[in-house]
This record gives C-alpha cells, sequence and structure tokens, in this order.
C-alpha cells in the first residue's frame, strides 16, 4: 500500500516562520476559554500554580519533542518518533498505529474545539443561538482549508503575520494593565479556601484542583511540538526545529505568566471566575466597550491562527502514514503544483468540521489531553530515555540538559495530571487503546494469512 509520488514536501520553512506556526498553535483561544475555569479551581490568585505546572511540562516534554524531531526531521511527528524509539519491526510498529488511530479521533476534536471556542467568544460581538454558534464554527474550518490549500512558503509568511497579531494583543493587554494593578491583589494566594469535607482531606481536595486546573492550562500550552509534524518542511532541522520548540515555549510561558498575573492584579477573582469572556472584559473594565469590541476581534484572529496552524500540522500525519504504507494510499497524495499533501488536509479539516457540529468544548478539550497522555507523550518519554541507555553512541544534533531529568519529569507530571481526570474520560481512552490493539492483530494476521496465498 505504499506510495511513489512525482511531487515531493519542500523544505521551506525558517527557523522564524517555524517558531511562528508554533506560538500561534499554542495560543489560540485556548487561555482567553480557560482562564476562568482555572481561576475558578484553584479560587483565585492560585491559578498561577496551575499555569507553571503547565509551563514546566510544555519545557520538560519539549526537550523530548526537541531531540526527536532533530533526530528524525520527517513528516508526522509523534507517527516517526514511535517508531524509531520503540523499534520499526518490534513494538514501533504497535505504537504508531495506536498512535494514528487516537489521532483519526483526537485532531478533529482539537479542530472542533477551537472552532466551538472561537464560536463562544464570537457571542461578545454578537448573541448567538446554539444553532448559530454551530454554523460560525463549521464555517471557520471551512475558511482554514482554503487557506491552507497552498504552497508552505506562503503558509509560512501568513503565519508570521498571523503572529505579530497575536503576540501585539497579548502585549497590549499586558501593558494595558499596568496603571490599574494591583500587586496585593495579584499575589493574594490563599490555599486555606480548599476546606476539608467528612470524605475528602483539604490535601486532597488541593491535588484535585491543581491537577484539573492544570490539565486546562496545558490545554492552552500545547502545540510547541507542532513544528515536528511538519519536520520535511523545515529547512536545516536539525537546528531549527530544537530552537523552534523552545523559543516558542518560552516566548508564551512569559506571555501566560505574565497575563494571568495582570488579570489577577486588575479584576477581582470572582469575576473572572463567572466570565465566559475575561479578556473583552478586561478590556472593557479598563477602556470602555468599543474598545473591548475591538480587542474582541483581535481574540477571534488568534483564536483563527492557533486553528489554521493546527490544521496544518495534523494533515500531515495521515500523509506520513500513508507513504509509509500503514494507512490508505490516497492520504499519501502531494499536490502537483503547491507540493502539499491536499487530501489528508481535506479529510483531516473535513473531519474536524463534522466534530465542530456535535461537540461541547468542556468535554472536547478533556477527551483531547486524556487520549493523548499515554500513548504519545508518556510513551515518547519513556521511549527517548530507552533509547539514550540502549543506543549510547547514537548521533543525536539535540540532546537534553540534565538527562534524563527533564524526560523523567514530563512523566511524572502527565500521569499526575492523568490521575485527577473523571474516570469516564480514563474509562473511554483505555477502551480506545484496547480497541486499537486489537483491530492492529486483526489487521496484522489478515495481512499475514492473505501472504501465505
Amino acid at each position: 500500500m505504499s506510495v511513489t509520488s512525482t511531487p515531493k514536501l519542500e523544505r521551506g520553512l525558517s527557523l522564524w516562520q517555524a517558531t511562528a506556526i508554533n506560538m500561534i498553535d499554542m495560543v489560540g483561544i485556548g487561555p482567553f476559554v480557560t482562564m476562568s475555569i482555572v481561576v475558578g479551581f484553584m479560587n483565585g490568585p492560585a491559578s498561577i500554580v496551575a499555569w507553571l505546572v503547565g509551563a514546566v511540562l510544555a519545557f520538560a516534554d519539549g526537550m523530548v519533542w526537541a531531540e526527536m524531531g532533530a533526530k528524525w526531521p520527517e513528516a508526522g511527528g509523534s507517527y516517526v518518533f514511535l517508531q524509531k524509539l520503540f523499534g520499526e519491526k518490534k513494538g514501533g510498529k504497535l505504537m504508531s498505529f495506536l498512535f494514528i488511530w487516537q489521532t483519526t479521533l483526537q485532531a478533529p476534536l482539537v479542530i472542533a474545539s477551537g472552532a466551538i471556542g472561537f464560536s463562544d467568544y464570537f457571542s461578545f460581538l454578537i448573541p448567538l443561538t446554539v444553532i448559530q454558534k454551530k454554523m460560525v464554527s463549521g464555517a471557520l474550518v471551512l475558511l482554514l482549508i482554503a487557506l491552507l490549500y497552498r504552497n508552505i512558503k506562503s503558509i509560512g509568511r501568513i503565519s508570521v503575520v498571523l503572529w505579530v497579531v497575536t503576540g501585539g494583543t497579548i502585549l497590549w493587554l499586558i501593558f494595558s494593565g499596568i496603571p490599574h494593578f494591583s500587586a496585593a491583589q495579584a499575589f493574594k494566594i490563599n490555599f486555606d479556601s480548599f476546606k476539608s469535607t467528612s470524605l475528602f482531606s483539604s490535601s486532597a481536595l488541593l491535588y484535585a484542583a491543581i491537577g484539573h486546573a492544570s490539565l486546562k492550562c496545558v490545554y492552552s500550552y500545547l502545540g510547541y511540538y507542532n513544528v515536528c509534524h511538519l519536520g520535511g518542511e523545515i529547512k536545516d532541522p536539525a537546528k531549527n526545529i530544537p530552537r523552534s520548540i523552545l523559543f516558542s515555549i518560552t516566548g508564551i510561558v512569559i506571555l501566560y505568566l505574565v497575563m494571568q498575573t495582570m488579570i489577577n492584579g486588575v479584576l477581582p477573582w470572582e469575576t473572572v471566575k463567572e466570565s465566559k469572556f475575561v479578556a473583552s472584559l478586561y478590556f472593557e473594565h479598563i477602556y470602555n466597550h468599543t474598545t473591548a469590541v475591538a480587542a474582541t476581534v483581535l481574540i477571534l484572529v488568534i483564536a483563527l491562527a492557533s486553528l489554521f496552524s493546527a490544521i496544518l500540522g495534523y494533515s500531515r500525519i495521515p500523509y506520513a502514514a500513508a507513504i509509509n504504507g500503514d494507512f490508505f494510499s490516497i492520504f499519501g497524495r502531494v499536490h502537483p503544483k503547491y507540493h502539499f499533501p491536499h487530501i489528508s488536509l481535506l479529510a483531516v479539516g473535513g473531519v474536524g468540521f463534522v466534530f465542530s457540529l456535535l461537540f461541547r468544548l468542556g468535554d472536547a478539550i478533556t477527551a483531547i489531553l486524556t487520549m493523548r497522555i499515554l500513548v504519545q507523550f508518556v510513551s515518547q518519554a519513556v521511549g527517548v530515555i530507552a533509547w539514550h541507555y540502549r543506543h549510547p553512541d547514537d548521533l543525536r544534533p539535540y540532546k537534553m540538559p540534565f538527562f534524563p531529568l527533564p524526560a523523567v519529569l514530563s512523566i511524572i507530571i502527565w500521569l499526575f495530571i492523568y490521575s485527577t481526570i473523571p474516570w469516564e474520560f480514563i474509562a473511554a481512552s483505555l477502551g480506545m487503546i484496547s480497541m486499537g490493539v486489537i483491530v492492529y492483530f486483526a489487521r496484522k494476521s489478515y495481512e499475514q494469512s492473505e501472504s501465505k496465498k
């Protein structure tokens, strides 16, 4: 089922374009819709703790991705990495299949969550019914597919422009709040608010609160690895992939921590907790409603930019599997003129369009991370540690500092967050993994029986 096509992917993305793609993927609508949830879980300014947990995880896990991306700069990201780490003729085939298996559901959910968040936030401008929100989210996905139907160099230039809007908007938010900032309000962290009950101790309640809040923060940080999905289209990938990952994480961590601190110091946390439009309310509080409307439009552009980057990266995963013979061959087709996997783009975007009409935002966010933690993030960190010890002399264009500490820290934090996820989502994720294992071995048995005929 392998594919041989004359058109090839083009290494057309520079370091700054790759970094821009990562950063616009990371921001999106995420922090603007999850901030009130995080503040609610942490009962006020203690919300900064959850953002710090997410930041540590992003740096630790980012170093894992940087090692793999520099070593194996190919389209597909985790699909390639899991095969290499666990052995292409051993467990790697199973792990990469499980990744593709969960990606067929998880990738469209990521697209849907961004589109749903966009339509929810659009309601600040124009009140929408449920049906109208679905129409807006679906139309957004279709628009982005049309924008992505072009050469990778054009996409790189568009990404830089979108990042300028993204970074400029967040900086505007930060600097606008300085004259109104109250340090006493922003840093009034009180863990005593987690009172014990007859069933749970205070420490257990705090453990759960940090876990739930960190889950939402991590969702907002996701995207630092997007450049790895585009590994086959990055110039000088051995240097530029690790740099773009670490540059993007550093930039976004600073912006998120300062943004959350500034909002904590300007608005009462009870107000933030109850608001669905935190950033818009913040601008309205400082300026007026007209300025808040203008800021909301910019936030929606940020959401559009994030989805633009996410769909771009995910469209390369089915393509990578197809050209390796592990997925339907039609997904391996490259556009004859623009040199990008157009069938894969249309398929991933199309399913994302359908999911945007079916799901609610909160459930989509939780489902996205629950499915990915074990098969993708934890497995990759374990695989990188094992790779170091099994093949210590392998060439590593980028080697994480203080090995294996970042990989171990990544595993610990991922499993901590996983342990606080509602049981029904965990059961669903384990069920999906189990079904994937059954399908993999059934497919393998069928292929072996066919080869003997």
